[in-house]
């Protein structure tokens, strides 16, 4: 089963699955807490306890955190355990144990748990702190030699227990910090390898405003389509393949002008792919509204729109889908499965929003 995060760029093309642990990952500033916040905030109307742990965070930023998920999320339905940078070495270095405890009861319940942790990058630095205090003998980057059991035996904890143990799921979303992009340091390097996955988050990216920020060609998820809806496994199918060869021709097309008709439509369909992945904070898409966009992206409904006017598209398509195609949504929420006759169905009534946003444009 999904972990829907209602982020496009990454239930579509990166999926998390539940009991899975997927790293968000990326330099200072490209929006990782963000990401964390978006997937607690879109929990709010679906059957999962979000647990989030701020290790070493100023208390500000922890503010905003739990302002957020007030404002837009479930809070009865949330835990925050924070070890924050004012609090003591020891207090930081147990505060994601304590959390995991927490996710973990419910899990053993047989209910759904989301873990969040804010970051493992400080986490780190914590416990080299208290193993150098402690005369550990240091070893590269001077961090003791159990860093890697320690995150190991943290984030394995992680997991979707079968029926007969109850079901129930925990998933971790791990942070970790990178200094200049590189994600070959070592808490980088030990967190990749004990995770099922990672999202990449890029500076460039991030400063163009192309956010969520993810890098799609070194983001992975382990688990992929596997995790996803029938329906949007069938409609996302090419858009990660499509935008990745757009990313690359993007970059030669800046040196010299585009001449050839195939290629400026390959570059005008990239535009669009990447407009319509480009999602603002607390703005958490539905499956369904998700698979009625992509599907109308697929079968040409969007083809002449202009890039800058897909913010307003998808600020108006969950209401406008829920007033012109109930019947699709109801089946595609039902079933998870996209018959010709739904698709049909949800690709016309974006088709007729383009076309109203179309009339509304002309007559003003």
């Amino acid at each position: 089963a999904p972990m829907q995060t209602g982020i496009t760029a990454m239930d579509a093309m990166i999926p998390v699955g539940r009991g899975q642990r997927e790293l968000v990952i990326g330099d200072r500033q490209t929006g990782k807490t963000a990401i964390a916040i978006d997937t607690i905030i879109n929990q709010k109307g679906l059957d999962v306890i979000c647990v989030y742990v701020a290790v070493g965070q100023p208390a500000a930023a922890v503010q905003r955190v739990i302002e957020a998920v007030r404002s837009h999320g479930a809070p009865e339905r949330c835990i925050f355990v924070v070890g924050g940078a004012s609090a003591s070495p020891g207090l930081q270095w147990i505060a994601p144990f304590a959390g995991m405890t927490m996710a973990e009861h419910f899990r053993d319940a047989g209910r759904h748990a989301l873990i969040v942790i804010d970051d493992l990058t400080r986490h780190a630095a914590t416990h080299r702190e208290l193993a150098l205090l402690t005369h550990e003998p240091p070893g590269r980057e001077a961090y003791p030699g159990d860093i890697f059991y320690l995150h190991a035996r943290l984030l394995e904890r992680a997991a979707k227990l079968a029926p007969e143990r109850g079901g129930g799921s925990l998933t971790a979303l791990p942070i970790a910090e990178t200094d200049a992009g590189s994600l070959s340091a070592y808490i980088p390097t030990n967190l990749i390898s004990i995770t099922d996955g990672q999202i990449v988050l890029d500076t460039a990216l991030f400063a163009a405003n192309h956010r969520p920020a993810v890098d799609v060609g070194l983001s992975v998820s382990r688990v992929g389509g596997k995790a996803q809806w029938p329906a949007l496994r069938q409609v996302s199918g090419r858009v990660r393949l499509d935008y990745a060869q757009f990313q690359e021709l993007e970059m030669f097309s800046r040196f010299g002008g585009v001449t050839n008709d195939r290629v400026r439509q390959q570059l005008d369909r990239g535009r669009r792919i990447r407009s319509l992945l480009t999602q603002p904070k607390f703005a958490g898409l539905g499956m369904e509204v998700q698979v009625a966009l992509l599907a109308a992206h697929a079968d040409g409904a969007l083809d002449g729109m202009a890039p800058e006017r897909m913010a307003t598209l998808r600020a108006r398509l969950p209401g406008w889908l829920r007033s012109h195609a109930a019947s699709a949504m109801d089946s595609l929420r039902d079933t998870r499965q996209l018959d010709a006759q739904t698709r049909a169905a949800l690709s016309e009534a974006v088709a007729a929003l383009v076309r109203d946003m179309d009339g509304k444009a002309g007559a003003s």
